[in-house]
């Protein structure tokens, strides 16, 4: 089977607000939560990554930013940051285990807690616009020295925002790898292994590189 070039892409994202208003207190959260659209819960789990202003190294996740910096409350920012969207088939058995979290949290506190004025949670969603970059990868060898230079756009677009947007939700590398069988196949299964939520884009990419030169310890050229 002839497989053809990967060819490499980047993205930037433009948000806007989602329609809902915003949260001031953690039951005013609860609330939008349950009604804010799942685009929106997908911007604020999986879109920090590639969003300029997120700066965040502890959660991965808006909702635990927010309760950890507004809300001062450490407690639920850990239970919030400890969920991973990606073991969540449907955006809707992800909303429902947030609601669980908050539900269970307000039922522990006495009052109900509050950000300062103006430190509002806005939702949010966001559109992905694609770029081309005219990199073309090849060969699988020349997976390594591209990965290498790839911007953290790219490293999003073609692993974590393709698990969305492919049919199995595998990442853009692995849908590439696979058909072509023997070792790119081998490849292909050791990076769906990668736990990639809790890194972060450049982490990704380390982890990335340091599989393929596991594969091709000497620099090739794309």
């Amino acid at each position: 089977m002839e497989i053809g070039p990967f060819y490499v892409k980047d993205c930037a994202l433009i948000c806007r607000m989602a329609g809902v208003h915003p949260a001031v207190s953690l039951r005013e959260l609860r609330a939008r939560v349950e009604v804010c659209p799942t685009a929106s819960l997908y911007h604020h789990f999986c879109e920090t990554k590639v969003r300029p202003s997120f700066d965040d190294p502890e959660y991965q996740s808006d909702f635990a930013v927010w309760a950890a910096r507004s809300l001062r409350d450490q407690a639920l920012a850990e239970r919030l940051g400890v969920i991973n969207p990606y073991d969540y088939d449907d955006l809707e058995d992800l909303r429902a285990v947030v609601l669980d979290v908050l539900d269970d949290h307000l039922a522990g506190v006495p009052i109900n807690p509050q950000a300062q004025r103006g430190d509002h949670f806005h939702f949010m969603q966001a559109m992905t616009v694609v770029f081309d970059t005219r990199v073309q990868i090849q060969t699988v060898p020349g997976l390594l020295p591209a990965i290498t230079k790839m911007t953290p756009g790219s490293i999003y677009f073609h692993v974590i925002e393709a698990r969305r947007r492919t049919p199995r939700g595998h990442d853009d590398f692995s849908t590439w790898l696979l058909p072509q069988g023997g070792a790119a196949a081998e490849i292909a299964q050791e990076m769906s292994l990668i736990d990639f939520y809790f890194l972060s884009l450049r982490e990704l990419q380390e982890r990335l590189v340091t599989l393929l030169k596991s594969h091709f310890p000497t620099s090739m050229a794309v």
